[in-house]
């Protein structure tokens, strides 16, 4: 039988300069996000769409859901296969292509994580491991675009 497992959080709008809506260049893209007991998160647009460049847009969370999705499958089947990781950053990636009817989509994601594992001997299976992690992920599971792996395993 199938787990479900529900996910609530609050998203606010905190953009309004006072007029509301009235015109689209005179309220802020600004908005947070919370969740029970959690720190906020304090979002906008991409600066391209009116948004605040210095706070995280849909996009980038999106990209950062996909990333650490992959690394926490990744981490826990390295530690199943007896893959010492001592160190993991990933500098993702993605590319949305927007339409002339100002819709747009994912087209693309590419992970690329930098593994680093404690001997010699691991480095191949961690790097087989990516695989499975991909296949496990239930965000890119959850997702109509192409999730690229460009993997990088260092030793110790």
């Amino acid at each position: 039988m199938n787990k479900t497992h529900t996910y609530d959080l609050t998203v606010k709008w905190t953009g309004n300069k006072g007029h509301g809506t009235f015109d689209s260049r005179l309220y802020g893209r600004d908005h947070k996000i919370s969740g029970k007991n959690k720190p906020d998160i304090l979002g906008s647009s991409d600066s391209s769409f009116r948004g605040d460049k210095t706070k995280y847009n849909p996009e980038e969370l999106l990209l950062a859901a996909l990333s650490s999705c992959h690394m926490l499958w990744y981490l826990d089947l390295c530690a199943d296969a007896g893959v010492v990781v001592v160190d993991y950053t990933d500098n993702a990636s993605g590319i949305m292509e927007e339409k002339p009817d100002r819709s747009g989509r994912f087209t693309e994601v590419t992970l690329k994580p930098v593994v680093t594992v404690s001997e010699a001997f691991m480095v191949e299976k961690a790097n087989e491991l990516h695989t499975k992690a991909r296949e496990l992920c239930f965000i890119a599971n959850s997702v109509n675009f192409q999730v690229k792996h460009k993997p990088t395993c260092i030793v110790l």
